[in-house]
């Protein structure tokens, strides 16, 4: 695993699909980016000049239903989470994503078709330190019966997360996740998105899941789950969740050092956490490259934590 360098893609690759919401037809294009570049969706076929767009949490215009980033003419780009949890979970620091849509295609319900076009495109160290953001001191956010929170922790990024669902087939799930590329790919990258269908007429009234289908949806009824080929984990609902959790908070900008705790959340809460500890100055700091791994953390009354060195966070071992 290499702290020191940041990452970039070898080669472009392109996935083809429909919006999960739109129902529309979509390109989108993976490729390199300049170092220190993060995240940018290049918004083609419109008209007039192409846009751009920075992923970062000052872009976020909307979270219902979906991540949505836009500028001050408008939103450009919605369902924005699974490629960029992809991307930041497969340990990649620049890209260029290029759209020709207003949504990125939903493919299977999950980020599996992104890997699988990382993959592709392959990986590539570049001639600058990785920089992260460490988180210093805990931040918290209460929405209704939702709760969010980031600490500091001493072994890269972790997310702890709970779901409890009325649903019976869902009802209450946990997971726990140390971040690394290896771990993605194995146990969350493969999680699809899910659904109940008492919710599809008032989705599809409000303008959403126009998309949605069996190829890319998990859906239950109150008694079933009526996708025929089952789930692919016991607890994916839980699962995709974490993947949720992943991409929201790549809108960071840089890898995060610290732990994400969420309970029955969702996309707003987890722009919410993030733009709380943005705000706090005093809460987070930016850290370079090998100095990560000497990072010390200040025990936090109450959360359990030991002051330690920063174990190693994730990051492609290429070279």
């Amino acid at each position: 695993m290499k702290f020191s360098r940041q990452t970039t893609l070898r080669a472009q690759a392109t996935v083809t699909g429909v919006g999960v919401h739109s129902g529309l037809p979509v390109n989108l294009t993976i490729g390199p980016a300049p170092v220190d570049a993060g995240f940018i969706f290049v918004r083609t076929g419109l008209e007039g000049a192409d846009r751009e767009v920075s992923a970062t949490s000052e872009s976020v215009i909307s979270t219902e239903f979906a991540t949505v980033l836009g500028d001050d003419d408008g939103p450009l780009v919605s369902t924005a989470e699974h490629v960029l949890a992809a991307l930041r979970g497969m340990g990649v620091d620049n890209a260029i994503i290029e759209i020709d849509g207003p949504e990125v295609p939903i493919m299977d319900g999950s980020a599996a078709p992104f890997v699988a076009a990382i993959d592709q495109a392959g990986i590539v160290t570049q001639q600058a330190s990785r920089r992260f953001i460490q988180v210093l001191k805990p931040v918290q956010v209460a929405i209704g019966d939702a709760f969010g929170a980031l600490r500091p922790h001493a072994g890269g990024f972790r997310v702890e997360l709970e779901i409890d669902f009325a649903n019976p087939l869902i009802g209450q799930q946990s997971y726990t996740l140390d971040l690394s590329p290896e771990r993605f790919r194995r146990e969350i990258s493969r999680a699809r998105t899910f659904g109940c269908m008492n919710d599809t007429a008032r989705l599809w009234s409000a303008g959403f899941a126009l998309g949605a289908s069996f190829e890319n949806t998990v859906v239950f009824d109150e008694t079933r789950l009526l996708n025929t080929e089952g789930l692919r984990y016991s607890d994916e609902c839980a699962r995709h969740k974490v993947l949720d959790v992943i991409g929201d908070l790549a809108l960071a900008g840089l890898p995060l050092l610290g732990a994400f705790r969420s309970v029955r959340g969702g996309h707003k809460l987890n722009h919410a956490v993030l733009t709380a500890l943005m705000a706090d100055r005093s809460a987070w700091r930016v850290v370079e490259g090998e100095a990560a791994r000497r990072i010390r953390v200040p025990t936090e009354a109450g959360n359990g934590m030991v002051a330690g060195m920063i174990a190693p966070a994730y990051g492609p071992d290429v070279s």
